[in-house]
Order: structure tokens, then sequence, then C-alpha cells
């Protein structure tokens, strides 16, 4: 084993913890309205923040895709390793049943289990319910955009299934919500201490 270590750590930071500039930061100074903070900023790198912006504003300037070679071989090694492991994972458990191929109805079926978490389903009984309404709204959109983006060229069976769980979820979106407005409206009293 070698005594050279397998990484270095730079310190970036721009002060130090009494707040002084670091001498290779000299002349560079915090806004007048921003206080200097004696632990760990996040400070993004002005450089990577407007390559970002430029990506995201600008579609057109993302890098390209791959070929469709390259897809075609990464594709083939992705099934090969999935069917290793699958034969892997048989082989540990002889009464395991061949996994189902993934398709549509398991998308759908995922993105509705997360949302239904979410919002607090799947909690002990007894058990305080863990909720996330904001990340229910986002995967709720997210089905939404789906639901849009796949319009005529769904099945029915399909369709009925994505339908059917965009209804739920957003029925169940608005029950929580309107307990949380119920509740804020009517706080519960405090019992004495």
């Amino acid at each position: 084993m070698t005594d050279k270590p397998k990484f270095t750590v730079i310190d970036r930071r721009k002060v130090t913890s009494e707040g002084e500039n670091r001498p290779e930061q000299e002349g560079l100074t915090a806004p007048a309205n921003q206080t200097v903070s004696s632990g760990p900023q996040l400070v993004p790198d002005q450089e990577e923040f407007e390559e970002s912006a430029k990506l995201v504003n600008h579609p057109d300037a993302l890098p390209p895709g791959p070929t469709a070679e390259e897809s075609a071989e990464q594709l083939s090694a992705y099934e090969k390793n999935a069917k290793g492991l699958e034969e892997l994972l048989r082989a540990s458990n002889p009464g395991m049943p061949p996994s189902e191929k993934s398709g549509f109805p398991h998308l759908v079926q995922q993105l509705y289990l997360t949302a239904m978490l979410q919002m607090g389903a799947g909690a002990q009984e007894g058990e305080r319910p863990r909720v996330d309404i904001l990340g229910a709204r986002q995967t709720i959109d997210l089905v939404t955009v789906l639901a849009d983006k796949t319009k005529g060229n769904l099945n029915a069976e399909e369709t009925r299934l994505l339908e059917g769980a965009l209804f739920e979820l957003r029925m169940a979106f608005l029950e929580l919500t309107n307990m949380i407005n119920a509740q804020a409206k009517n706080p519960p009293p405090v019992s004495p201490s």
C-alpha cells in the first residue's frame, strides 16, 4: 500500500474563518449587502453558472445526442448485463419467477405510487404520515406531462390507466390540500403543559 493520497482536498473558499479575504482572493470583495459567514458557503462558479444558463435557455446549444450505432451498442450491452443479473438472481433463488419487462403501465404505476407516498400514504398504523406536498405536486405534474405528450399514442387500456391514475392523484391532492387549508384556518388548541 502506498502513502500517496488517492485524492487532494483543495480549499476554494474565498475568505478565512475570520472573514478575511484569502491571499489568492485579494481584490475580490463581497457585495456591500452581503455578510461574510465564517462557515462553508455555496459560491457558484460564475463561468459554470453562465454556461449552464445558456444550455437551459438555448436547447440548441446542447451537445449532440448519441449516434444510432452508439445507442444500439449501449442497448445491447445493457440487455446483456440485465440478462446476466437475472440469471444470477434466479441461480440464487431457484423458485423466483422470471421478471416482467417494464413497460408503460409500470411507469404510470411507479409515478402513482411515488405521488401517493409523498402525500403520506403507506404510513404504519399509529405512525404520523410524512407528507411532501410540493414533491407530490411535482410528481402529479409529471403524470400530466406524460398524459399530454402521449395523447393519441396509447391504446384504450393505457389511456384508461393513465387517466384513472391522474384523476385519483388529483383527488387525493385536493383532499390533502383542503385539510391543510382547514387546519391553517382553525389550528388545533394548544394544550397547557
